[in-house]
């Protein structure tokens, strides 16, 4: 009888010894950080849901389980990608592409023959590497205007100073011209009519200086540029009406 007594003493002893697990994941309550464990979920010594690759998704929800270290995720654990372009923003040089842009594996928007013009609006793909080209990317004439830079030029209120949202449509020209060393423009600063017009007149030609400067400022041979202020003598568009005078201050640039 006594020995009995023992044994169920040592048994109750066992099982009274066995620490609380409250969620069932193997992890004891008195260590378990993350005590409401879902029935089933792997684990790691502290009870909480396994993370393998540690991008703060659990392994459960992660769709991209393997992420190195330090990338941004979104919440389902795969790399970011702010522009939707299919290329990680870790890797994107060129994380605002346009929706719907096709881009290369850089994530810039892709442009194979070099010309300035994305692909996808590209009418002429193959264009020459020394080729001036149009809006569509197909090739301009001598006294061209270059349409697919109008209005991308812009300055500040009442000043020859451009600005910053100006620099990119002038940097793309840059490698064009590189590209292109035959081809001289005529650079063409034009005002809306308020003011006196000798002050237009002024005005319009320090714009288009602002531009050559630029221009040089970024290697092309000063040669090769002239600029030309034309004050508001050729409107494109009704001065009446403010959209008709934000059109009619522009700058122009002629292939000759």
């Amino acid at each position: 009888m006594k020995r009995l007594v023992s044994i169920l003493f040592v048994f109750c002893a066992m099982v009274v010894a066995q620490p609380l697990d409250g969620d069932s994941d193997g992890v004891p309550n008195d260590i378990d950080q993350c005590p409401n464990t879902r029935p089933g979920t792997p684990v790691d010594s502290l009870g909480c849901p396994l993370d393998s690759d540690h991008d703060g998704v659990y392994d459960t929800r992660d769709l991209c389980p393997g992420t190195e270290p330090g990338t941004p995720v979104d919440q389902t654990g795969c790399p970011l990608d702010t522009d939707g372009d299919g290329v990680p923003d870790y890797l994107d040089k060129c994380p605002n592409s346009p929706v719907g842009a096709l881009v290369n594996e850089r994530g810039c928007v892709r442009d194979d023959d070099g010309d300035g013009v994305p692909d996808q609006l590209d009418k002429c793909p193959n264009t020459p590497y020394d080729a001036i080209v149009d809006s569509v990317g197909c090739p301009v004439s001598r006294n061209s205007t270059l349409d697919y830079l109008r209005g991308r030029i812009d300055f500040q209120t009442g000043s020859a100073k451009l600005t910053k949202a100006s620099f990119s449509a002038l940097d793309s020209l840059v490698d064009i011209l590189i590209g292109a060393p035959t081809i001289k423009l005529e650079i063409e600063g034009h005002v809306d009519n308020a003011g006196p017009e000798n002050i237009n007149l002024m005005l319009s030609q320090e714009r288009a200086q602002s531009v050559v400067d630029y221009l040089v400022g970024k290697g092309i041979d000063a040669r090769r540029l002239k600029a030309v202020g034309l004050g508001s003598s050729r409107p494109v568009a009704d001065n009446g009406t403010l959209q008709g005078r934000k059109a009619n201050r522009r700058i122009e640039f002629i292939v000759w």
